[in-house]
């Protein structure tokens, strides 16, 4: 039984919930860039919100189940089609062999996570089967899917059929508010740059990845003494280069970095920049610490009446 791969797109990967406990060794967390939407996925089709799901990158991809399974989307939002009739994210489906799935480009969002009821098969390294490509390991062979791979997986029982209530689907739009508790360096900032950080929309730029996003609108200024040795950094983390165009950190960043630390997106928002696509706009709401843990508190009980548990 499998899934094989007809059109890859961009960047389409294995993603789950990632690696914890191996920063020490340089291995980011990496899974996938929204922990939200892969949940909901898997939730969808009876599995733990953490399992194996298809990580689908801006251009879409297409794919044709070679098994019988039941299968379901959430995420970005696309014009998605099984075999030419159109099929709707946030609800359970039922694929048959030979079946067609075909997903556009992305047109609200940046990435789309797709979840079958089989269990994908992929490389599981630090017990996880994320796809770390910059590293070479998890996932199918340690890359991005490609053309006319085949994805192996192992039958299990049809779940029974759900649809996710309305309240539980992510917000998409093309502006981000992305709530973070002020970095250890945001002092290196002049006045001027230091009240920008926190009052003006940046731009995402075409640099981006699932290592991090350049935001290169506006453009802020570090004062002369403005040097720091390398310390720990975090998916969330906004750094700033001597360029000037801050740099917010995602799922596969470097686990240590030399750029000052401007501030830290709260942990109940980060699968949020999991969805910023370049020309998106993206603010920064800062938050004091004891915020951010109500906040996350908040968040996850929100989700807890339809996963159980705690997702962020």
């Amino acid at each position: 039984m499998a899934l094989r791969i007809d059109r890859a797109g961009l960047a389409t990967s294995l993603q789950d919930a990632g690696r914890r406990g191996v920063a020490h060794l340089g291995v980011p967390p990496g899974g996938a860039m929204d922990c939200l939407s892969l949940a909901l996925a898997n939730w969808l089709v009876g599995k733990a919100t953490g399992a194996t799901a298809v990580e689908i990158t801006l251009t879409g991809a297409a794919m044709t189940f070679e098994a019988r399974m039941a299968f379901a989307l959430a995420g970005g939002r696309a014009d998605i089609t099984l075999n030419g009739q159109p099929v709707a994210m946030y609800e359970q489906h039922r694929a048959n062999p030979g079946d067609v799935l075909e997903i556009g480009a992305v047109q609200a969002g940046c990435r789309i996570y797709l979840a079958v009821s089989d269990a994908l098969q992929g490389d599981k390294i630090f017990g996880s089967a994320s796809t770390y490509a910059s590293g070479g390991f998890g996932g199918h062979q340690g890359r991005m899917l490609a053309d006319g791979d085949v994805i192996a997986t192992v039958g299990r029982e049809e779940p029974d059929k759900r649809v996710a209530p309305q309240k539980f689907h992510p917000f998409l739009n093309k502006g981000w508010v992305l709530r973070a508790v002020p970095g250890p360096e945001a002092g290196l900032l002049d006045k001027a740059s230091r009240d920008t950080l926190f009052t003006e929309a940046f731009r995402a730029s075409q640099r981006a990845s699932r290592q991090g996003a350049e935001l290169d609108k506006p453009v802020l200024t570090l004062g002369e003494a403005a040097r720091m040795q390398s310390g720990p950094v975090f998916p969330g983390t906004v750094q700033c280069p001597p360029s000037g165009k801050p740099y917010l950190l995602m799922a596969d960043a470097q686990t240590t970095g030399g750029y000052p630390r401007l501030a830290q997106v709260i942990r109940a928002d980060r699968h949020l920049t999991g969805q910023i696509k370049p020309g998106d706009t993206v603010r920064f709401m800062a938050v004091e610490p004891e915020e951010a843990t109500q906040i996350l508190r908040e968040k996850n009980s929100l989700y807890a009446e339809l996963f159980g548990e705690d997702i962020f």
